[in-house]
């Protein structure tokens, strides 16, 4: 059984589809881009956004740095709770938290921000640690964010066995297998059909119930 479970959050425990979407538009606003389809900005949810700003609007890093910024100008204030948790998570969390597992946050979203969700919606009490990107963006990557965790927990090269990433897209799961851990890939947020499976997820839920299931036996 796993004594660590390491969980993104968006798109794992809540859909931030409406903040995110809504200040990835008002980033490119400020670049002179409109974005009426908020359903075309769903790739920014999980990926850094430094990453994101530069691939799909082929931005340089310093616009994607002021893009970036931006966006954290709306969030700060408004998307940040323009979020739900999904059905069934404070339920499961419990369960997990009861069997004296180690829950642990590893977003790519700055801490700042997951703190505030999480004592929002309160989550917070059942994590023994939160780990997120710095709001300079050197930690971001979901790699960085899961050999930060390690840092914070002492967790040692053997320990490592015992800890699993939960998480809803390909970035998660390469994460994960950068620093040699397992991966549960949950089409519960925002993967494309096979991503997961395409990036070697080790597991594979395709609802919250399921993945409630999955962890309480593993």
């Amino acid at each position: 059984m796993y004594q660590y479970l390491f969980f993104d959050l968006d798109g794992t425990l809540t859909n931030p589809k409406e903040g995110i979407t809504k200040c990835v538009q008002y980033a490119l606003r400020s670049f002179g881009i409109e974005e009426p389809d908020l359903d075309k900005l769903v790739p920014f949810i999980g990926p850094p956004l430094l990453d994101s700003f530069m691939e799909y609007y082929d931005m340089t890093p310093e616009q994607a740095r002021q893009a970036t910024e931006k966006y954290r100008e709306r969030f700060r204030t408004i998307g940040i709770f323009e979020n739900q948790v999904f059905p069934g998570v404070p339920a499961m969390l419990e369960g997990l938290w009861q069997q004296g597992r180690k829950l642990v946050i590893a977003s790519s979203k700055p801490e700042e921000f997951v703190l505030r969700i999480l004592e929002k919606y309160e989550l917070r009490r059942y994590f023994y640690e939160v780990v997120g990107a710095s709001m300079d963006e050197r930690r971001s990557a979901k790699a960085d964010v899961i050999r930060e965790a390690f840092r914070r927990l002492q967790i040692t090269e053997e320990q490592k066995a015992g800890v699993l990433m939960i998480g809803d897209r390909k970035h998660d799961v390469e994460g994960a297998k950068a620093c040699g851990i397992d991966c549960l890939g949950a089409y519960v947020g925002f993967a494309l059909p096979g991503e997961l499976e395409s990036a070697g997820a080790a597991y594979i839920v395709h609802t919250i119930e399921e993945m409630a299931q999955f962890l309480q036996k593993h």
